[in-house]
């Protein structure tokens, strides 16, 4: 019974990760492509692992101990990387004629670096 379980388990995480790859390729642009790979590539490595650690009831510790690392780290190794696409200035793809999203970092760095500046220019007004 664990081993019927845990074949359905490894072969639903693989199907996921078959559509990761499927969705690695249609999608328009870097981070739609980032997006597609690190959430279904997540929840289809967990679903593996934990498939595999129940039909290996021995192995389910170190298995559930690999979760927790990919838990873990894919999220933040896949922010690491739109942050740096950004950075680099990595441009979204164009549906039509339209953006496909607003650029809100873009927005809030701005805003970020402009107080400064802003609070420079009052503490002199303030002074004179």
């Amino acid at each position: 019974m664990n081993e019927t379980i845990g074949a359905f388990l490894a072969l639903g995480g693989s199907i996921f990760l078959l559509l990761a790859s499927v969705g690695m390729l249609r999608m328009p642009d870097y981070y739609n492509r980032m997006q597609t790979g690190t959430k279904a590539t997540t929840l289809g490595s967990i679903l593996f692992l934990v498939g595999l650690g129940v039909m290996r009831p021995e192995w389910l510790g170190k298995m559930l101990l690999l979760v927790g690392f990919v838990v873990l780290t894919n999220p933040v190794s896949s922010h690491a990387l739109a942050r740096a696409a950004h950075n680099a200035r990595a441009k979204l793809d164009k549906v039509g004629k339209t953006v496909l999203a607003v650029d809100a970092l873009a927005d809030a760095e701005d805003a970020a670096t402009d107080a400064p500046a802003r609070a420079a220019g009052n503490g002199e007004a303030e002074h004179a």
